[in-house]
């Protein structure tokens, strides 16, 4: 099992996850309930992801079995942007924990600081970026009419602890004027091409846990023929990586996800191969040297890979700007 990191919320978290992000809907029922008996117990999901029934399937399939109870599963989930507008969030949050077949979040995000008009769940769903057709529709919801709903989750015993994904600095500050809940986590891309140094100052000055996602870098968007994803050198084959790796007789995936844990960084790493599921819950079982970490950390170049305009042509959602 993995370790666990004590939320500001007073929750455990596993510091070990399961993401689920472009996890094929024919296989996520498996992949999940493979997951489970592999030892993880933190599922981090999505309204985006589009697969949220075939995961609780997974889910019930592992409890029916015996294997887990739900409270020993840590289920995440996040709110998608068509959803920002304070009446539309409870609703939405009810439709995802059915999805699941679960009576409660043990982490609700917002996925991204990006306010979009509504899309009814039964025109489309998941809705995605656009209105229609290839454009985008802002909605009128602030962040604090987001926050103070995603508050009353809390208070309705839909979610246990809730938190951020994708924000930056100026925003969160602002956030944590009006909070009368703080979020308890962050979740923000993170990998040695993308390190964010001061956001990661941010959220530990302010007692905020930070989970980075795409920690092997480029090789989860290559797929989407990102040009500068193509160009660069895959982390797993760089090889001062793969020295490091030799040096502690580990895989250059373990190193570059202990890189993350030994920081404080909760880790949602996945596969639908069995062995390295479990190799990668084994990321916490040995220690790099402070020259190592730093090594690994020399390669920030201050990449993005997971930003709207890499997806499609957009002038509107410069959110990392």
């Amino acid at each position: 099992m993995a370790p666990v990191i004590k939320l500001n919320s007073g929750y455990d978290m596993p510091q070990v996850g399961f993401g689920l992000w472009k996890v094929d809907n024919a296989i996520a029922a498996d992949v999940v309930y493979n997951a489970i008996k592999a030892g993880y117990r933190l599922f981090d999901g999505a309204c985006d992801y589009g697969n949220e029934v075939e995961c609780g399937k997974g889910v019930a399939r592992a409890i029916s079995e015996g294997i887990v109870k739900r409270e020993d599963l840590f289920i995440v989930s996040k709110l998608w942007n068509t959803f920002h507008d304070g009446e539309r969030v409870q609703p939405i949050v009810k439709k995802q924990l059915a999805d699941w077949g679960v009576d409660y979040f043990d982490l609700y995000l917002i996925h991204f600081p990006v306010a979009l008009e509504y899309v009814d769940p039964s025109v489309r769903y998941p809705p995605g970026w656009h209105y229609e057709g290839d454009e985008i529709r802002p909605s009128k919801a602030t962040i604090q009419e987001t926050w103070t709903a995603m508050e009353s989750l809390v208070d309705a015993g839909l979610a246990r602890s809730i938190g951020i994904s994708n924000f930056q600095s100026q925003l969160i500050y602002d956030l944590l004027r009006y909070a009368k809940i703080r979020p308890a986590t962050l979740q923000i891309e993170h990998h040695p091409y993308l390190t964010q140094e001061e956001l990661l100052k941010l959220a530990k000055r302010e007692g905020i846990t930070v989970t980075a996602y795409s920690s092997f870098g480029p090789a989860s968007f290559l797929e989407f023929n990102m040009q500068h994803a193509v160009k660069l050198q895959p982390l797993m084959e760089d090889d001062t990586i793969k020295a490091i790796a030799a040096k502690y007789n580990r895989p250059a995936s373990q190193v570059l996800l202990r890189w993350a844990t030994q920081r404080g960084l909760a880790v949602i790493p996945k596969s639908s191969r069995q062995e390295t599921m479990v190799s990668n819950l084994q990321n916490t079982d040995f220690d790099l040297s402070e020259e190592d970490i730093a090594t690994i950390s020399g390669f920030n170049r201050g990449i993005r890979f997971n930003q709207p305009s890499n997806y499609f042509p957009t002038e509107l959602l410069w959110i990392f700007g």
